[in-house]
């Protein structure tokens, strides 16, 4: 089936969601939001087509990869429509930080899945945690091991943004090129753990994760 009109009715939103985007990841789950439904706001792509097209990237280069290792994988935050950024970035703009969006501009290629940035280039981001990977978090606060383990093991990640709350990160999926960019936040805290270029982003990081994280049988 294909989604090349905007999405007017009940029944074509359940068949969006019910469009499977690799072996175990389905449109349904990039869609939740707090915020939409706080508000109101639905969180439904303006080009549902172009949409599940990243969508498919995401899940097949990112997803996947994380599901064979570690098992569940927890979407936090996927798709947002522009008129849900636009309005969680007015909200953050006037003091609600709950409301933490980039404007549209930036979240373009990146958590708006069906707008290209201003290069031209799709790309997309989903925030997610790792439940096998919360007691190690818990008990040392280091996200380092999972951020070196993805470097070594995921070739199709563009940027890496880790955050205190559950060790959650945004990884994402970009058609341009990039600096494959690792870093931490937890406000004022910003720490860049590695990108292209940096002494040490090549090579075999296994030495600060072989004994902590153990691949699933």
């Amino acid at each position: 089936m294909q989604f090349n009109q905007p999405i007017m009715d009940v029944a074509t939103l359940t068949e969006y969601g019910r469009q499977r985007l690799s072996e175990h990841f389905f449109m349904r789950e990039m869609l939740y939001s707090e915020v939409g439904n706080l508000f109101g706001i639905p969180n439904i792509p303006e080009h549902p087509e172009l949409a599940l097209q990243v969508g498919r990237e995401v899940a097949v280069r990112l997803l996947e990869p994380l599901k064979r290792t570690f098992g569940h994988v927890s979407i936090r935050s996927a798709y947002r429509s522009p008129t849900l950024n636009a309005f969680c970035n007015e909200r953050f703009q006037a003091g609600d930080t709950a409301c933490w969006c980039t404007d549209n501009d930036v979240n373009a290629a990146r958590h708006i899945w069906d707008r290209r940035d201003g290069e031209g280039h799709l790309g997309g981001t989903v925030t997610v945690f790792v439940p096998a990977y919360l007691e190690h978090f818990r008990k040392t606060g280091d996200y380092r091991p999972l951020a070196w383990w993805i470097r070594d093991h995921i070739d199709d990640y563009a940027e890496l943004f880790f955050f205190r709350n559950l060790c959650a990160f945004n990884i994402r999926w970009y058609q341009g090129p990039s600096e494959k960019a690792i870093l931490y936040l937890d406000p004022p805290v910003r720490d860049l753990l590695t990108k292209v270029g940096m002494d040490g982003f090549d090579g075999d990081h296994s030495q600060f994760y072989r004994s902590i994280i153990k691949p699933l049988e």
